[in-house]
């Protein structure tokens, strides 16, 4: 009897992976940078009634990690080994070992689109990738998902880690030029100008051929999300944490873990001192004190990343947090939050990401989007990837494309009514408060490291 269940999941799960890689575009590389593309298919109303887009990044976790079970989406509480055993999800805390979530490590899980090579990443303890967070611990993401919208299709750009996965977050591309592109992380800590001058980055070709002799990581050869917001008087920030004592090398203040300090226009021009905010916490008194910008992106600090290594589990409350400030203040009602993390860490998620070029699209991540216009309680299906928030943002603010992936993807426009009555309020319990963050001590240590 066993054997014809496990034959009947393995035969569905065949037929879901078929039907995900079906939707996928031809491979090839990303459009170039498109001069003065408008935006395209802004959603009815949004560009009034959203005035405020807050875009806040965990650490590697990947869907099934975070809501294995989760009614209504797509998530599994079973996986395949490369065995072709099939495998219940374990229930573990937030603490743990970190997993391999490299370039190289992600084409292993994905297996050509099988996603069972997570077992071959933990030779040691191979079941270990195949577990979920208890649900009591991850208990505030639940209650936002089942509020607002659960995006159970959120894809990253580019297969590996938090380096790349940042940079497409802020740009929508992290390409060099059209057959090389940025990968796993840089050599040398802080990633980025602030780097010691004998750092190298590591980049990825066309051919999928991992190198660690790429440029120095400040870079020049791709756009931000900064070149398009400040020329039309776009405010933004970015909340970092400070990650160590600062160097000669250092404005004052600390060196702040910022992807911006890995593009040189920010890091060498008004923006560096202007809107790269530390700490990481004055997105907290900034939504009390009626400071907020137009758009914000929010990095937390080791301790409440949710990286599995820092052995803590404040990450859920610390979200709840930021989401509470602002649903009590007066931005309410003009916002829209992403809640996303930046790379799947390692650990087992069942949708194999559709492979639109050679960078990717990458394992699947968990992502929420809250919003007093967000279609309440639903599972969105659609195809979303980091581009995808950046179009949201060019959407309501009437901005030019990029013209990088935010051109290709789907807009999460479609998760919002904006002909709906406003959604009220309601408070994200969670086991720590406020002040608990902002009285914490900084743990000096970047979000990740890989």
């Amino acid at each position: 009897m066993f054997a014809k269940v496990q034959n009947a999941l393995l035969s569905a799960f065949i037929v879901f992976t078929a039907s995900a890689c079906a939707q996928s575009g031809p491979i090839g590389g990303l459009p170039q940078p498109a001069k003065n593309a408008q935006r395209t298919g802004a959603s009815a109303g949004s560009s009034s009634k959203i005035q405020h887009v807050v875009i806040v990044i965990q650490e590697n976790r990947s869907f099934d990690n975070i809501f294995a079970g989760y009614p209504g989406a797509d998530a599994p509480t079973y996986g395949y080994m490369s065995t072709g055993k099939l495998v219940n999800l374990k229930a573990i805390g937030f603490g743990g070992s970190d997993l391999a979530h490299g370039y190289k490590a992600a084409l292993v899980d994905y297996d050509g689109g099988k996603m069972d090579g997570f077992d071959l990443n933990s030779p040691y303890v191979p079941k270990y990738p195949y577990s979920y967070v208890k649900r009591e611990a991850v208990k505030p993401y639940w209650t936002m998902a089942q509020q607002y919208v659960l995006a159970d299709r959120m894809f990253p750009t580019e297969l590996g880690g938090s380096f790349a996965a940042h940079l497409n977050l802020i740009a929508g591309t992290d390409q060099l030029s059209p057959d090389l592109a940025e990968a796993d992380n840089p050599s040398n800590t802080p990633w980025g100008c602030d780097a010691p001058p004998s750092t190298q980055s590591t980049t990825v070709n066309s051919n999928r051929q991992i190198s660690i002799h790429g440029p120095f990581p400040c870079f020049t050869q791709f756009k931000t999300m900064a070149d398009i917001l400040d020329p039309a008087n776009v405010s933004w920030k970015y909340y970092a944490p400070q990650t160590f004592g600062c160097p000669t090398t250092c404005d004052g203040g600390g060196l702040i873990w910022s992807e911006f300090d890995a593009i040189s226009s920010v890091r060498y021009g008004p923006d560096w001192s202007k809107d790269v905010i530390n700490p990481q916490t004055t997105i907290l008194s900034d939504a009390a004190n009626g400071n907020l910008a137009a758009v914000s992106w929010v990095v937390p600090d080791w301790k409440d990343s949710d990286h599995p290594h820092s052995n803590s589990d404040t990450g859920p409350s610390w979200v709840a947090a930021i989401v509470n400030a602002i649903g009590k203040s007066k931005y309410w009602k003009s916002t829209a939050i992403v809640v996303l993390w930046d790379d799947w860490g390692g650990w087992y998620d069942d949708a194999a990401p559709p492979q639109l070029d050679w960078e990717g699209l990458a394992i699947r991540v968990p992502c929420i989007i809250i919003s007093p216009y967000a279609k309440a309680a639903t599972v969105s299906h659609t195809q979303y990837e980091s581009g995808s928030i950046l179009k949201f943002v060019e959407e309501t603010f009437n901005l030019p494309s990029l013209g990088y992936t935010d051109a290709r993807a789907n807009s999460i426009s479609d998760s919002f009514d904006f002909t709906q009555k406003a959604l009220r309020f309601k408070r994200i319990p969670a086991k720590y408060p406020p002040p608990h963050f902002q009285h914490e001590r900084p743990s000096f240590k970047p979000p990740d490291s890989e």
